[in-house]
């Protein structure tokens, strides 16, 4: 997403910019687990309303697909799905997005009190939790995940906001060879913590509404990674943020594909008994070495949880602009 604006930035920073400006600059380190939602326009289908939903059920339909049009119209909020059903006499035709497949289903809605209704619950937009990459004291902005949200296709969601939230650990499932592990999370206070205003290939971006006082840590540039002892900052307890060992163990540098600048392996044994690796909801950890913010942990290695892929700091900073 946004490639060419990406790469047209990088070029201005070439002219503006004086040399070493990236290392002279400073961030706090984050590594606490926030709850993020996205603004996609998306609707999609969470379960069937136990009374009214057996028609949409019979239908085809299935819990995750993702309404794109109703009767031809393309639905842009939950008032054009109401006029819509209001409207419609007979049969009402959804089309929807399953596995990255555009599907069509008919059905009759079911008539309630209240109107006509599809009886299904829906969910607007995309959440969940991923852990807070670095804070930015001087302009209250903040960089996450080091990755994209995705779209129940696949590919980037195309946002036009989103909010996040202070997040707590409630529980890990372990990572096991062949099955990544998560972390299950809740927010714990329904006051938004930020905003988001940028969902990237190399991370989502926005403004915090304040942020406790923690050391800042001097950014390094990718020149500065090499392969050795580094840390990252998580949380996988509570709402706890720990600082763990890791061994940096190959430095691809630019060449590879976003988000993978980096092979990084968990060698702390605390974690390794928390989590047993790298899991889902640590995408964004901070990368620390030799006392500099150098990175974000961004993938697991499905074959071995205690291994996956860093990004370079300077990329997520680069998409930020």
């Amino acid at each position: 997403m946004k490639k060419l604006t990406i790469c047209i930035f990088t070029l201005f920073l070439l002219f503006c910019l004086p040399l070493g400006a990236l290392a002279e600059s400073y961030l706090v380190p984050g590594g606490q687990l926030l709850g993020i939602t996205v603004e996609d326009g998306s609707f999609v289908i969470a379960g069937f309303d136990s009374r009214y939903g057996q028609a949409a059920q019979k239908s085809g339909l299935c819990i995750g697909d993702k309404i794109l049009k109703i009767n031809g119209k393309t639905l842009l909020s939950l008032k054009d799905l109401e006029n819509t059903l209001n409207q419609a006499s007979g049969k009402i035709t959804l089309t929807v997005c399953r596995e990255d497949r555009e599907l069509e289903v008919s059905f009759l809605p079911s008539i309630t009190p209240d109107g006509p209704r599809l009886g299904v619950y829906l969910k607007e937009g995309i959440s969940g939790v991923g852990t807070l990459t670095y804070y930015n004291p001087q302009d209250s902005s903040f960089g996450a995940l080091g990755h994209g949200v995705s779209n129940p296709g696949g590919g980037l969601a195309q946002i036009s906001g989103g909010k996040v939230f202070d997040g707590c650990v409630l529980s890990v499932r372990k990572g096991k060879t062949g099955n990544p592990g998560q972390l299950m999370g809740c927010v714990t206070d329904p006051q938004e913590k930020g905003t988001i205003t940028k969902n990237t290939p190399y991370g989502v971006f926005g403004r915090l509404n304040g942020f406790e006082k923690s050391r800042a840590l001097e950014v390094g540039s990718s020149k500065d990674v090499k392969p050795g002892k580094a840390t990252i900052r998580c949380t996988v307890t509570g709402c706890v943020v720990g600082e763990y060992e890791v061994e940096i163990v190959k430095v691809y540098g630019n060449r590879q594909q976003s988000g993978r600048n980096m092979l990084v392996k968990i060698t702390d044994p605390a974690l390794l008994s928390a989590t047993g690796g790298i899991v889902q909801g640590m995408s964004g950890s901070p990368i620390i070495q030799d006392g500099k913010l150098v990175g974000a942990v961004t993938h697991v290695l499905v074959n071995d949880p205690t291994r996956g892929y860093g990004i370079f700091i300077e990329n997520m900073l680069d998409a930020a602009e």
